[in-house]
């Protein structure tokens, strides 16, 4: 029996390495796009040696124009077959706001938060058979789109389109695909929190706890394996969406000196 084939942008590092590591897990073969590499980061490496995955990295630069279409046709080419699974994990992050913001930030936001998994989504349409079960489309988004703050400004936008996107594509492109998204909350933090500033954020959501990428991964794996499920977005988030915050998660939870990494 051929094993499901999944294509995860963003695939080799942080969340998009965990969600494609659930994945292999699950008997999916996988192809893993990067952006300036295709090179799998050891814990997903280490995976895919431990399942026998059939994967494949493919090196793809966003920003370029184009690029969308050509991924998932050399996905197709070398695979031989179009993906059962897409999920647009890969994007960027700026720090501006509405005194900072400019022009060629914010086109940059778009193309690679927006712009490019939608067209990965109706290339993926397009080279789908109209026979046999439908393929699913699976945006990573973020839980800031229910309520926003002022900071990250470009970033907050293009995953606002994104998310605005999951209704209208799935209704598009209902013959062939599924459209849902997840949205998560503060997830690996990278040492921009100290310890005392993390826990402070935690006690603010209504859960107690913050995501981890584990959750995120399997709430991808429930949507993918949901074949009645269509236009929906879920968040994954220690309940963060249930409240508005005015600030970004970074600027939240400081001690009163502000001394924060």
């Amino acid at each position: 029996m051929t094993a499901p084939l999944a294509l995860v942008t963003g695939g080799v590092k942080r969340v998009g390495a965990v969600i494609a590591a659930r994945l292999a897990d699950a008997g999916y073969a996988l192809a893993l796009h990067g952006h300036s590499d295709a090179v799998p980061e050891e814990a997903l490496a280490e995976k895919l040696r431990a399942t026998d995955c059939e994967w494949f990295g493919f090196q793809k630069d966003f920003t370029v124009e184009g690029v969308a279409e050509k991924l998932v046709e050399q996905v197709i080419d070398h695979f031989g077959r179009a993906p059962d699974l897409l999920v647009n994990s890969a994007s960027i992050f700026g720090q501006d706001d509405a005194e900072s913001i400019d022009e060629a930030a914010l086109q940059e936001h778009f193309r690679v938060n927006s712009v490019v998994p939608i067209l990965l989504t109706t290339a993926l349409h397009r080279r789908r058979p109209a026979e046999g079960e439908r393929a699913c489309v699976i945006h990573i988004l973020d839980q800031r789109i229910r309520n926003a703050n002022r900071d990250q400004l470009s970033y907050t936008l293009s995953k606002q389109a994104l998310a605005g996107s999951v209704r209208s594509l799935a209704v598009a492109c209902a013959d062939k695909l599924r459209v849902n998204g997840v949205a998560p909350g503060l997830t690996l933090t990278a040492g921009e929190y100290g310890d005392d500033q993390l826990a402070r954020i935690t006690a603010m959501m209504p859960l107690d706890r913050l995501p981890e990428p584990s959750d995120i991964a399997e709430a991808v794996l429930y949507l993918a394996r949901s074949p009645s499920v269509s236009g929906q977005t879920l968040y994954v988030d220690g309940g963060a969406n249930l409240k508005s915050f005015d600030r970004d998660f970074v600027h939240l939870g400081r001690d009163q000196t502000g001394d924060t990494p």
